[in-house]
């Protein structure tokens, strides 16, 4: 376990005051430990750390986390004036994907600026420097080269799921895929923020602690004691004409693996929600959510919570979903680690924030990469079900991958 509390051992000194409307959000950011989390110009960016914490792996991560955040928090002195989720301190989080694997991060960040619904707020602890926000800069050219395993590979990889699939063993298995950029010049992830954030409003664009990406799915916004989630599963590209997207939209429509995809992962949360809620919304047909590069059968679930449940005791019920993980998901997860070939590590974990009062907003972290200084480790990731077509899979994680390459490239 790695903890680091900046400035003092004594009980965190929290502010929280109303501002007029800051425009912008994302043009506030400096350039040194970006976080963000925004879809539609509305969300949270901050700077600053006033305390970062290493997750233990393990099982019990989400409990750890939640009573970490209970101590250091609990204890803060904290002066309100909004009174809204996401005022008064709170923490950006990012979770690996597999339990046993570290590299699970909390951090508190010491100025927090944040609009939503109407309201506009800052937020900082201690006495923060104001934020130098310089020019953005760019990377330069970007080179690609093959990570984990090469497309032939991972094609094989694919097909050897079928087979297993075919065979019995489970009914649906995600594999990624990761790919190394390099680029001319150290990446600022504000440049990338501000390129996600205008080609895919509808997403919910995120920084934390150098995982950055605009993910289509929303794992849990818990406010309250109302819970929502958005599932995504069954996907197709985009076509290059109003045509073309209109024939791939009808085939998607009457695809029997993608809607049957799609079933198990709506399936897979509304069996980890039902004991966690009182109230949980009635089965629905799947909707088309539409963005630049793909389109997705997606379901929105809503459900009220039993007492006392906070967002990462929720998180811990549903991760993995069927949507990266499979169906049955410990049979899954043993082909993911025997096929895939590499650690995910943060990609397609839970990822985005929870304040002092538990709730919060956190989405699947997908269409993202990792950035350390000019290198970027970028993913994607594909559903396989038993009439899955390798080469179909592989232009499907291609399109997913066009995300991030454009936030690199512009």
């Amino acid at each position: 376990m790695s903890v680091v509390a900046l400035g003092t051992t004594q009980p965190l000194r929290v502010r929280t005051v109303a501002i007029p409307d800051p425009g912008d959000l994302l043009a506030h950011l400096p350039e040194h430990a970006p976080h963000a989390w925004i879809r539609h110009g509305e969300g949270i960016i901050a700077w600053g750390e006033a305390a970062r914490v290493n997750v233990p792996p393990g099982p019990d991560r989400f409990a750890w986390a939640r009573d970490w955040l209970a101590d250091i928090l609990g204890d803060a002195h904290i002066h309100d004036e909004v009174r809204q989720p996401g005022t008064g301190p709170l923490a950006f989080g990012s979770f690996t994907f597999d339990p046993d694997t570290p590299g699970s991060v909390l951090v508190i960040p010491r100025a927090i600026l944040a609009r939503r619904d109407g309201h506009a707020w800052y937020t900082t602890i201690g006495d923060p420097t104001p934020a130098a926000v310089t020019p953005l800069r760019h990377p330069g050219t970007i080179r690609y080269s093959d990570a984990a395993l090469t497309a032939p590979q991972w094609q094989r990889a694919v097909a050897h799921a079928v087979t297993r699939i075919n065979a019995g063993h489970l009914e649906k298995v995600v594999l990624a895929r990761d790919l190394n950029a390099t680029a001319e010049h150290p990446i600022d992830v504000r440049l990338l923020l501000h390129r996600l954030h205008q080609r895919y409003p509808e997403c919910y664009t995120f920084s934390c602690a150098g995982l950055v990406g605009a993910t289509p799915e929303l794992l849990i916004r818990h406010i309250g004691d109302s819970v929502h989630s958005l599932v995504l599963a069954g996907t197709i590209s985009r076509g290059s004409s109003p045509s073309d997207d209109d024939a791939r939209t009808a085939a998607l429509l009457t695809s029997d693996k993608d809607r049957h995809e799609h079933a198990c992962a709506v399936q897979s949360v509304r069996d980890a929600l039902a004991p966690l809620c009182k109230e949980l919304s009635p089965p629905r047909d799947p909707e088309l959510l539409t963005l630049p590069n793909v389109v997705h059968f997606a379901t929105p679930i809503t459900g009220r919570l039993a007492d006392g449940a906070s967002a990462l005791d929720v998180i811990a019920a549903l991760h993995p979903t069927a949507a990266v993980g499979g169906t049955p998901t410990t049979t899954a997860l043993t082909l993911i680690r025997e096929l895939e070939g590499m650690d995910r590590d943060r990609y397609a974990g839970p990822v985005g924030w929870i304040d002092a009062r538990g709730d919060g907003e956190w989405g699947i972290a997908l269409r993202c990469g990792h950035i350390d200084g000019t290198h970027a480790r970028l993913f994607a990731g594909c559903g396989i079900m038993a009439d899955s077509d390798p080469a179909a899979e592989l232009a499907e994680a291609q399109a997913k991958l066009r995300p991030m390459r454009y936030a690199l490239e512009g």
